[in-house]
C-alpha cells in the first residue's frame, strides 16, 4: 500500500526552523500498531493522521514516535496547511479528536493558520514532586500543572535557556510533561518556554502549540492582556500568536512544505 505524506514545518516562515510534523490522510483509519509504526519511522515530533468526513471536516489522531498523543497543536496546524494547498477555495476547517472535541481552523487574510483550541490554564502546585525538582539544574520558582504538564515558572529568560535536564527523573512524571517558561525579556515577546517530554516522545519538543493553551491564560493573566505573542527557544524556535477568548484559546502561525511524497506500507 502506498500512502501520500506530507512533512510540514508549522510555527515558522522559513523551511528548517519550527517543528516538523508529518502529515497522512487516508480514506479510513489505519490499524493502531500501522500508525504508530509510521510515527516511530518517521521519527518526528508527530505524525498526524486525518481522514476526511462531512463537508470540510475530519477526524484527526497524533502519534509520537512511541506512543499515541491525546493532543497536538503543531501538527494540527500541518494538518491544516497541507488541505489548504489541496484546496486553496477553503477557508475554514473543522478537526475532531476525542480528548478535545472539534477545533476550528481558519486562514487568515495575514497568511496565518488559526486554531481555536480549549483553554487549560494550569493551577498551583503547592507540594513539588521530587522527580520533578531532581530532573532539572536550576530549582523553579513556582510550579503549576495541567492535565498535559507541569509548568515551571523561572525568574529570568538565562534560567528558561539553560536549564538542564534529567530525563531519567522527569519520565517518573508520566504522563505530564516538563514546560519551563519566564516573561520575556524581549520587546518581540510577551513570553519564553522551553518543553520536555521524555515521558511521551523524546527529549525536548521544538514548538509546542498545545503547551500554550495553558501557557496563553496563565501569561495573560500575570501580564494584564488577552494577546500575546510567545517564542519557545528550542534550537530550531517557533513563534505563535495567541490570544485568550474566555474559555477558548486561539493560536495562530504559519508554517512553510519540507517534503511531499509516498511512503509504502
Amino acid at each position: 500500500m502506498e500512502l501520500e505524506i506530507n512533512v510540514v514545518d508549522a510555527f515558522t516562515d522559513a523551511v528548517f526552523g519550527g517543528n516538523p510534523a508529518a502529515v497522512i490522510i487516508t480514506d479510513s483509519w489505519l490499524a493502531d500498531d500501522l500508525m504508530q509504526s509510521i510515527a516511530a519511522e518517521n521519527n518526528l515530533s508527530e505524525t498526524a493522521f486525518l481522514v476526511p468526513g462531512e463537508a470540510s471536516g475530519y477526524a484527526i489522531r497524533w502519534f509520537s514516535p512511541i506512543t499515541e498523543i491525546p493532543f497536538c497543536g503543531h501538527a494540527t496546524l500541518a494538518s491544516a496547511f497541507v488541505l489548504f494547498n489541496k484546496k486553496p477555495e477553503v477557508k475554514s476547517l473543522n478537526f475532531s479528536a476525542k480528548a478535545v472535541g472539534d477545533l476550528a481552523v481558519t486562514k487568515t487574510g495575514s497568511g496565518q493558520i488559526q486554531m481555536d483550541f480549549p483553554n487549560t490554564k494550569p493551577e498551583k502546585v503547592e507540594a513539588i514532586p521530587d522527580s520533578l525538582l531532581a530532573g532539572l539544574s536550576i530549582t523553579p520558582h513556582e510550579v503549576y500543572r495541567n492535565g498535559q504538564a507541569y509548568f515551571v515558572v523561572y525568574r529570568s529568560e538565562s534560567d528558561v535557556k539553560s536549564v538542564l535536564r534529567d530525563n531519567e527523573s522527569l519520565v517518573q512524571l508520566k504522563p505530564h510533561d516538563v514546560v519551563v517558561t519566564c516573561q520575556s525579556e524581549s520587546r518581540d515577546y510577551d513570553f519564553v518556554s522551553r518543553y520536555f517530554w521524555p515521558a511521551n516522545g523524546g527529549d525536548e519538543d521544538p514548538v509546542t502549540g498545545s503547551i500554550h493553551t495553558g501557557l496563553a491564560p496563565f501569561w495573560a493573566e500575570r501580564l494584564g492582556k488577552n494577546e500575546l505573542v510567545a517564542y519557545q527557544a528550542s534550537q530550531r524556535g517557533g513563534v505563535l500568536y495567541c490570544r485568550v477568548n474566555g474559555d477558548r484559546v486561539l493560536i495562530s502561525g504559519t508554517a512553510v512544505q519540507y517534503l511531499k511524497g509516498q511512503i509504502t506500507v
